[in-house]
């Protein structure tokens, strides 16, 4: 195998391509990642060499083209495709641009932004995407100006003469465009060293262990998807398994029967997940599920509820899932990911507020079911060495210290401005 010299720090690599390549020097034959092809047992599984000859592969593929220093959009759909295109990208010292692959009528306006954006050079996509889209890549101007290449088509041969680029800490390493449901998609610059310091932050919050494996069905062009699906694994050396969002929306149960043959210990995805096993996995299947290895079920991305809370624990009891394990959460992209959570030991905090304060950016306990009350569920608390700015959502101009005017004590203050963020979603501040 031909791997070059690890220079990473006395702490450990540095970088995504120096964490990989460690990977599969000293586990190379572990399994890394396994996809199921149909949601529930046709599999493809690769191992961290095969992860990092296939990247290997790909970046020579592009640094024949002298593409070193520039943007390649990624349309894949779910699977290690997107994975191998990823760090091929990483690999060549090109910025990867991850975005849902074109469909007819659909995505094609989004997708044209992000490229415009992003600058993007090349497109990188499977052989069956490709042939699907020639006839829409005419219709939008950016796509028309872009090289295509299909990198399931690409000899690994070419590995062999894949040459390092001059990656560190500070070096691009993708970008992550936002939502973009209100308006243009925006994009994040995210570097190596922010990837890094992330999954050390995530690894901390959610106390990973080396034993631990994990369970993901999330898009992967997405920061949950991504960053906790492939990054954070391989940050930990544990493997982990996919499916597609596609499998798991058509039938709720594929996840929760994931999670109990393979005894994942790992799993989560927003709130509408969660109500939507609870209205859709029926008593048979219930029957047979085994969730008492699942001790961290992580809830963010939108607003997190206590009803589900409830609800899901209360159905899936039986099953031997636990309250304890839900972990409500708190990020964002222009954080890289994590921004607050708790402890993994503890349960929920779930408090009653004041309605018609809340509509008025104050903070006025109320007693539990009082009328007039809403209930809010704690995201945690900061992380790490992590700093969190509150600011007025309308001027951005922060506040004093934080939550000075609320007439709270420190430790209580932090925790429900933590409160607020995840009843607000997307919290206007800034996270550094």
């Amino acid at each position: 195998m031909h791997l070059d010299h690890l220079p990473g720090s006395f702490f450990g690599p540095s970088n995504l391509i120096e964490l990989l390549q460690h990977r599969a020097l000293h586990q190379g034959n572990d399994m890394g990642f396994r996809f199921l092809l149909d949601g529930e047992k046709k599999a493809v599984e690769w191992t961290y060499a095969d992860v990092d000859r296939k990247a290997r592969a790909i970046a020579a593929s592009l640094q024949a083209m002298d593409l070193e220093g520039e943007r390649a959009l990624l349309l894949y759909p779910s699977g290690l495709d997107f994975v191998a295109a990823f760090f091929g990208c990483l690999y060549a010292g090109v910025t990867a641009v991850p975005a849902y692959p074109p469909r007819r009528n659909r995505n094609m306006a989004r997708i044209d932004a992000i490229a415009n954006d992003a600058q993007a050079k090349i497109a990188l996509t499977t052989f069956d995407v490709l042939q699907r889209v020639q006839t829409m890549i005419g219709e939008t101007p950016a796509l028309q100006q872009i090289r295509w290449r299909a990198t399931d088509q690409c000899d690994e041969g070419l590995a062999d003469s894949w040459r390092r680029p001059d990656v560190h800490g500070e070096t691009l390493a993708f970008f992550q465009y936002t939502s973009g449901s209100t308006g243009t998609p925006k994009g994040v610059m995210l570097s190596h060293a922010n990837l890094m310091h992330n999954s050390a932050m995530i690894s901390y919050a959610f106390e990973h262990t080396r034993s631990g494996s994990g369970c993901f069905w999330l898009p992967l062009y997405h920061d949950m998807g991504l960053i906790g699906g492939i990054l954070q694994p391989l940050y930990m050396g544990k493997s982990n398994t996919l499916l597609s969002p596609t499998h798991f929306l058509q039938r709720p149960a594929r996840w929760l029967q994931l999670m109990s043959q393979s005894g994942a210990t790992i799993s989560g995805g927003p709130n509408f997940a969660y109500d939507l096993c609870v209205e859709k996995v029926t008593a048979e299947q219930k029957a047979v599920l085994d969730l008492s290895r699942w001790s961290l079920a992580f809830n963010g991305a939108e607003p997190v509820r206590a009803a589900t809370i409830d609800r899901f624990s209360e159905a899936f009891a039986e099953c031997g899932f636990r309250r304890e394990a839900f972990y409500p959460c708190y990020g964002l992209a222009e954080a890289t990911l994590i921004v607050t959570g708790g402890f993994k030991q503890s349960p929920p905090v779930v408090r009653s507020f004041e309605v018609e304060g809340l509509e008025n950016h104050e903070v006025i306990e109320a007693e539990s079911g009082s009328k007039g009350s809403r209930e809010l569920v704690g995201s945690g608390g900061n992380l790490l060495d992590q700093q969190i700015q509150i600011a007025d959502p309308e001027t951005f101009e922060p506040f004093g210290e934080c939550g000075r005017n609320l007439g709270l004590g420190a430790e209580r203050r932090s925790r429900l401005l933590a409160t607020r963020r995840s009843d607000q979603g997307n919290f206007p501040g800034k996270a550094q």
